[in-house]
């Protein structure tokens, strides 16, 4: 038997299926370990088995299918507002340092103000329905985006670059065939972390701000009326919604970026 796992490991899929599952059974392994040995109150955090068991209900009967959807389609809004208006404008600020040094503290400004501080100012424009939720987070994401982008731009690798100018090409051909496709990988970074924001941004707006259904509604409405196995399930779920928009998005840079680092 001992010998045996050696020669599994070293089969690659049956290696990464068991790298996939150590992070999930760790977390369930040290939650039942605190729930048993009621390391914490157990009216506070009920069994990691009862939660799941409760999920799948959840998820069966489409009552958490119908909030992750909703909260799913806001993040998708914020992140295409956010990447049509941060791209271009990114790009255009990076072309140039002067344009970029001159308004560098505003966007640094905006990035490092944290966007549940911009509520009120968005419910005021906006009111409380879903525009406000959409418009917010788009915001917050959109400045990930430009700063990224900017950076991108501005640390194209100067050696292709001159090497495109010394073969007489033109500044719209270099941008089109040098300087986009180098600033293609910096761009993927700060969408992962833009998608991240935005779902944040969304959550806690869907626990505050008049939603009557969503991922943060569903995690507060939980919490209000102490069905803790369903605060618990919305959470992981919410988790798992994050961590799947990040891993898609690595598997397009992948695809789209196969060449990032030659």
């Amino acid at each position: 038997m001992s010998a045996a796992i050696p020669q599994i490991l070293k089969q690659p899929r049956l290696r990464r299926a068991l790298e996939l599952t150590l992070g999930p059974a760790l977390l369930i392994l040290v939650w039942w370990i605190a729930f048993a040995g009621e390391l914490v109150n157990k009216d506070l955090l009920p069994s990691p088995f009862a939660t799941i068991a409760d999920t799948a209900v959840a998820i069966a009967n489409g009552e958490m299918i119908h909030d992750f959807i909703q909260t799913l389609i806001r993040v998708g809004y914020s992140i295409a507002i956010a990447t049509v208006l941060g791209v271009p404008m990114g790009i255009a600020l990076g072309a140039k340092d002067s344009v970029y040094r001159s308004l560098e503290f505003v966007i640094d400004f905006f990035r490092s103000t944290p966007a549940t501080a911009m509520f009120p100012l968005f419910l005021l424009l906006f009111g409380l329905g879903d525009v406000a939720k959409i418009a917010i987070a788009a915001f917050a994401a959109w400045l990930v985006i430009v700063f990224n982008v900017a950076y991108g731009v501005m640390n194209a690798r100067q050696t292709r670059i001159l090497a495109a100018k010394s073969m007489g090409a033109s500044n719209m051909r270099i941008f089109r065939d040098v300087i986009f496709f180098e600033t293609l990988p910096q761009t993927f970074v700060g969408l992962r972390n833009a998608v991240s924001i935005a779902l944040v941004v969304i959550i806690v707006a869907e626990m505050f701000i008049g939603a009557v259904d969503g991922m943060g509604h569903r995690i507060i409405d939980a919490q209000i009326s102490y069905q803790l196995t369903d605060m618990y399930g919305s959470i992981l779920a919410a988790g798992g919604m994050g961590y799947g928009l990040n891993l898609a998005l690595l598997i397009v840079e992948k695809t789209i970026v196969h060449w990032s680092g030659k």
